[in-house]
């Protein structure tokens, strides 16, 4: 993995995460960004795709975004994987024979055939995780964790990471871990680690229909601004009604309540 050394005393990233198709929001994530004054980087955390209703427009917006860092989530994996051609295909950890994770299968088949060869090649080129060094802090970008993309760490696996990384990084006096992969927010501290995650952007599970876009300060200082937003949610019900994508009633639930909701 690169690191990347900067030589400015104070970098801010604004970041997204967990779009899953969901353009309408993803299109408000990117008028915030692009509204806000100093944003140095921009980040994405991942699960770009599946499971929301335009896949294509979602590849068009993502692909606006000049000099974004991806990150790839474990949707995103499965489309390049072509999960569904495997043998009972399952993800995380679902019993291959329920419904629920068949549809989901089937839902990422629909997305990576919406997408096409241009957006499969735009996910092969996602980084895995991505970390720089700013004035004595160190960000570790993920979107679960750089082992495994479908569990981020416990705050005891994240103290041996941060271990692990201060031996050969011993300048180091503060780390920050960011994930996504979980839809809720999170924010705990130890010693000198901080482990952050603002929700999500396109799918949230915090039973607050509004997406998630963060802000994050680094060097001189450090500031985690996690802004909540409106958007028109009903549109997104209403494309999922339109296009039918396999799962959709479940999603449709799932955007009306923002919690995981497979009793339909």
């Amino acid at each position: 993995m690169a690191v990347y050394f900067i030589l400015m005393s104070v970098k801010t990233f604004a970041i997204i995460t967990d779009v899953h198709s969901n353009a309408e929001s993803l299109t408000k994530a990117l008028s915030i960004i692009d509204e806000r004054e100093n944003v140095d980087q921009v980040i994405c955390l991942g699960d770009c795709f599946a499971l929301g209703p335009e896949p294509e427009k979602t590849l068009e917006l993502l692909l606006s975004l000049d000099g974004c860092i991806f990150i790839r989530g474990n949707h995103d994996r499965y489309l390049i994987e072509s999960l569904w051609t495997q043998e009972r295909p399952s993800l995380e950890g679902m019993d291959p024979d329920d419904p629920i994770c068949q549809d989901i299968v089937a839902n990422g088949s629909w997305t990576a055939d919406k997408v096409g060869e241009e957006g499969l090649e735009f996910i092969r080129k996602m980084h895995i995780a991505h970390r720089e060094q700013v004035n004595g802090m160190l960000v570790e970008f993920t979107h679960a964790w750089y082992q495994r993309d479908d569990q981020p760490p416990s705050m005891t696996e994240a103290l041996h990471w941060r271990d692990h990384v201060q031996a050969t990084h011993p300048n180091v006096k503060q780390f920050i871990f960011i994930h996504g992969h979980v839809h809720l927010p999170r924010y705990e501290e130890q010693e000198n680690l901080r482990v952050l995650c603002q929700g999500a952007t396109g799918l949230p599970f915090d039973k607050n229909r509004r997406g998630a876009v963060a802000f994050l300060t680094v060097g001189g200082k450090f500031e985690w601004d996690v802004v909540r937003f409106e958007y028109n949610y009903s549109v997104s019900i209403q494309k999922l009604e339109e296009r039918k994508p396999p799962f959709y009633r479940n999603l449709q639930s799932t955007l009306r309540y923002a919690q995981i909701r497979n009793d339909v």
